[in-house]
């Protein structure tokens, strides 16, 4: 087909949309299901409205051809653990017994069985269920979801293509089921699991669809020849079967590099790839591999992972230049808009700042509007192009983007700024003369149950209900409550609970120069959390003190140490959606030196232990190895940046969680920080292991309670895996805490776990020599 006739078949699509609904109605849903306010058959129709509804705006917006399966209770690999029967066997009765609410305890767990281990979905702040294997897992078809949904949409009179999660990549984000040998590789499991994705893909096939893609994005990782071979198996076998739907192979978030010539060559009919940030090098690499002779090419040139505006001249670049490399070349979003929120219409940004920014609605409409502009021609989209050229300038020329004060302070950063006073051995002692601590001492990550009374404070308090007086008293109330329980229960290094905070990043970003925030921009996390992440848009500061003011006020209740507690600068950076026109490098220094100034306030006001989280320094690294050196050295300059300002005597901690550490394990260390906290309850005390093996020598909280299930974990549990943590780190460097916040959890299963947690390490401490309680 000539370049021609390919611009001519563009058509819009995009690979998946957003499943929480206008108001959050899935989460309601759900929720409410959990407490027994609604029924199963209330939760399904619900979310066949919130599918049904986001198939008509996406056809009405002009897409061509609608996803379908991409939608979810909980999460697509965990939906894909369903689909090939891969159940674990802990599990297996509650699914045949009601396979919703099986499907909620793989999930969430239950007080009698752990849930799945949960951690990021490549390096985006989405959570992914993690499948568990063995050698002698069975999987077994149930397209019944698939086939359902493609049958709604087809009845809708929609094109629909259902998206699947690739049978290399499930494979790939699998791990060894509990009692299997940890060298257990589940990729061996792949001629066992084509047959059952050829099951599916003929069900749905029989149900009527034409095309149906299959997401491979673990190929954009470094991969071995093993892997690659097993990939090019996978679709030679999927390829060759015979009455089968067309497949459309998927990948995004980074190039495909040398899995690109192994999907170009297989017997498929379509690949679906990345062109934007890290991805953009998949351009030439596709015209390196000589393209993609009768196949159809989905281009993703509009970014569906961050919210600026599309470069509509620089996309019809690109997709000009594929035109050449296919026999039909489509428009679409780079990966699913599951990740950025539904509508940009936020009453509380400024209308010009407003019209920078694309979600998941606009990002649809710029995707039919260059698939409309490669099929008929720019001037077919003129008066677009015109405001396109006119939103990008008004950017790059906004004072919000260049504070020239911000980046002669960021200039003028030395070496010295970014390291303590004295080595970590010094500190230790000093940090431990100081504080008195026991061995084994207890705490918790930051944050408390935010109930329902404070939301509706908050709320009130916007809504001019109540009075500033009124709101600090109600959170000085709950500072009071919180001190109280803790001293009771017996922890040695409290908290404030956060009750002030509505979220770890957002509360930050709305004291600092440079941020947006929005009012419904939800975004999913796992499940039915939803966080607003924040608009990092212009050059960052800090006009005043952001929280002293209350972690003082609970240091003045108690004799006990109370935390200072800070968003650390890449989790700032990770879980915002960050300003693509400078090196993210460069940002998190700003960033940095606006919470280098509030962690010196808080030490000045009394604080002696101030934690810095980065549970996001783990997801952020890049996909490929190349681009890891550059990317830690920035990061854990930009966290020694925020906390070397301190005495020797002053203990700084980080917290981390959800994420494979093993790969970070150096640049654990290379943070400085004194004390860690990290994940570790769902993955068995692994991390625990990880560190000794490094050498890891500094202060350690292995969690002991999986603060992400409803499940209160006994005494006998968490003394368990506190022998576990051990066994890899002395009892002078091991402390007791859960596994992350716990804001999301309700009081009565707070109290009885962190009682719990006192009480087992009480247990041990007794009998360790030297132990004072």
């Amino acid at each position: 087909m000539t370049s021609t006739s390919a611009a001519a078949a563009a058509r819009a699509t995009v690979h998946g949309y957003p499943r929480q609904g206008q108001h959050r109605e899935l989460k309601k849903a759900i929720e409410g299901y959990w407490k027994g306010r609604v029924g199963a058959d209330a939760l399904r129709s619900t979310a066949a409205e919130l599918r049904r509804g986001n198939w008509q705006q996406l056809a009405e917006a002009g897409v061509h051809e609608v996803p379908t399966g991409d939608f979810s209770y909980y999460d697509h690999v965990l939906d894909t653990s369903v689909m090939v029967g891969a159940i674990p066997a802990r599990h297996r009765a509650a699914v045949a017994a009601d396979p919703l609410d099986g499907y909620f305890a793989m999930a969430r767990g239950t007080q009698d069985v752990a849930p799945l281990e949960m951690t990021k979905w490549f390096d985006t702040n989405y959570h992914y269920l993690v499948p568990e294997l063995g050698p002698d897992t069975v999987f077994a078809a149930d397209s019944a979801k698939q086939v359902a949904e493609l049958t709604e949409a087809l009845g809708l009179g929609l094109t629909a293509r259902p998206v699947l999660v690739g049978p290399v990549t499930y494979l790939l984000l699998a791990k060894p089921a509990p009692g299997v040998a940890a060298g257990f590789d589940p990729l061996t499991l792949l001629d066992r699991l084509l047959p059952v994705y050829a099951e599916v893909l003929a069900d749905l096939r029989a149900a009527g669809a034409d095309w149906v893609q299959l997401d491979e994005p673990a190929l954009v990782q470094d991969r071995s020849p093993a892997v690659l071979n097993a990939a090019a198996r996978a679709y030679r076998d999927l390829g060759a079967l015979g009455d089968r739907p067309r497949l459309l192979v998927a990948s995004y978030f980074d190039r495909l590099g040398e899995a690109l010539p192994v999907l170009a060559k297989a017997p498929v009919d379509g690949l679906a790839l990345d062109f934007t940030g890290a991805a953009a090098g998949n351009l030439g690499d596709l015209a390196a591999v000589g393209g993609l002779p009768g196949k159809r090419l989905v281009a993703g040139v509009v970014n569906g992972r961050n919210v600026w505006i599309n470069d509509y001249e620089k996309s019809l670049a690109t997709l000009g230049t594929l035109l050449g490399l296919a026999e039909r070349v489509d428009v679409s979003s780079s990966c699913s808009l599951l990740h950025v929120p539904l509508d940009a219409a936020e009453r509380d940004i400024d209308p010009q700042i407003a019209r920078w920014l694309a979600f998941a609605r606009q990002k649809t409409a710029e995707v039919v509007t260059l698939a409309r502009g490669l099929a008929q021609g720019t001037g077919s989209i003129a008066a677009e192009l015109a405001a396109n050229r006119a939103d990008l300038s008004s950017r790059a020329g906004s004072a919000l983007t260049h504070d020239p004060v911000v980046r002669a302070r960021a200039a003028a950063v030395t070496g010295a700024d970014g390291r303590r006073s004295q080595p970590y051995a010094e500190r230790a002692a000093a940090q431990r003369a100081h504080l008195g601590l026991p061995l084994l001492p207890t705490t918790t990550i930051g944050s408390f149950p935010q109930t329902a009374e404070l939301r509706t404070a908050r709320a009130d308090l916007r809504a001019g209900r109540i009075d500033t007086a009124g709101y600090e008293e109600r959170i000085s109330a709950e500072i009071r409550e919180v001190l109280a329980f803790q001293e009771k229960a017996g922890i040695d290094v409290l908290v404030h609970g956060e009750p002030e905070r509505n979220d770890m990043v957002q509360y930050f970003a709305e004291q600092l120069t440079g941020y947006l925030a929005t009012r419904h921009g939800w975004v999913q996390s796992y499940g039915t959390r939803y966080v607003r992440p924040p608009i990092l848009a212009g050059d960052i500061s800090r006009p005043e003190p952001m929280t002293v003011r209350w972690t003082t006020y609970a240091q003045s209740l108690t004799d006990r140490p109370v935390k200072g507690m800070l968003t650390g600068p890449v989790t700032m950076l990770a879980w915002s959606f960050v300003r693509d026109d400078q090196p993210l490098g460069d940002t998190a220094r700003q960033v940095a030196l606006a919470l280098r100034d509030e962690v010196n306030d808080l030490e000045a006001a009394g604080s002696s232990v101030i934690q810095v989280d980065e549970p996001a320094l783990r997801e952020t690294l890049p996909l490929r190895t190349s681009g890891h050196a550059e990317y830690l050295a920035w990061a854990t300059e930009a966290f020694r940046l925020t906390t070397s300002g301190v005495r020797p005597d002053t203990q700084i901690h980080t917290h981390m969680c959800y994420a494979e550490f093993g790969d970070i394990l150096q640049a654990i260390d290379d943070l400085d920080a004194d004390v860690i906290s990290l994940e570790a309850a769902r993955s068995h005390m692994q991390v625990a292991g990880e560190l000794a093996t490094a050498g890891y020598p500094r202060e350690v909280g292995p969690g002991v309670y999986d603060i992400h299930a409803p499940r209160v974990p006994g005494v006998d549990e968490a003394t368990a895996l506190l022998r576990k943590g051990l066994g890899a780190i002395p009892a002078e460097r091991l402390w007791v805490n859960p596994d992350c916040g716990l804001k999301t959890r309700g009081w009565p299963e707070v109290r009885a776990a962190l009682e719990n947690l006192v009480a087992a390490a009480r247990e041990i401490r007794g009998g360790l020599p030297g132990a004072a309680s």
